[in-house]
């Protein structure tokens, strides 16, 4: 199980290396829509008029790439003020009911994601702006995504058994 875990944290780097990579893509996108709308370089071409539609795409793909690598990290959202008021035991069980809610959540987006995504699929709907995209191409990364996470809780989940009878010690900003 450590190495299914290990192979399963190198995934989530490499992820999350890729979402650095779209990240700096979108950054060379924009500077060059600015410089292009600003400096006429190119005659007859002012800026890249699909470059606002293509970085709102972008950071939604960072933001599903990124996830499960920053949930393995701890380095999500966490609110813990009263985790660390309770008891370490009932902190730790405050944390196997926001690990069994995460989880429930997390099965949840990817049932609702692959419903949205192939009946987006199976209707051929469009998204229609500066591009002509399949709506479904923007929703399948969904579920995929929410999957990942889904495993990761588990791992968490598997993490929490194992450590001391006490609330996570991650993502904790203040000693």
């Amino acid at each position: 199980m450590e190495r299914t875990s290990a192979l399963y944290g190198r995934l989530l780097e490499a992820l999350a290396l890729v979402a650095c990579a779209v990240l700096f893509l979108m950054m060379l996108m924009i500077c060059t829509d600015v410089l292009l709308r600003n400096v006429a370089l190119i005659p007859r071409l002012r800026g890249l008029p699909w470059a606002n539609e293509i970085s709102e795409y972008m950071l939604y793909f960072i933001t599903l790439l990124a996830a499960p690598w920053l949930l393995r990290r701890g380095q999500h959202i966490r609110i813990d003020i009263l985790l660390r008021a309770f008891a370490p035991r009932i902190g730790w069980y405050c944390e196997w009911v926001g690990d069994a809610l995460a989880l429930t959540v997390c099965a949840g987006m990817v049932i609702y994601g692959a419903r949205a995504a192939w009946a987006s699929a199976t209707s051929g709907a469009l998204i229609i702006k500066a591009l002509v995209l399949p709506e479904w191409w923007l929703l399948a990364p969904l579920p995929a995504a929410f999957a990942l996470l889904a495993l990761e809780v588990l791992f968490r989940m598997r993490r929490l058994q194992l450590g001391s009878r006490a609330p996570r010690d991650d993502a904790v900003s203040a000693a």
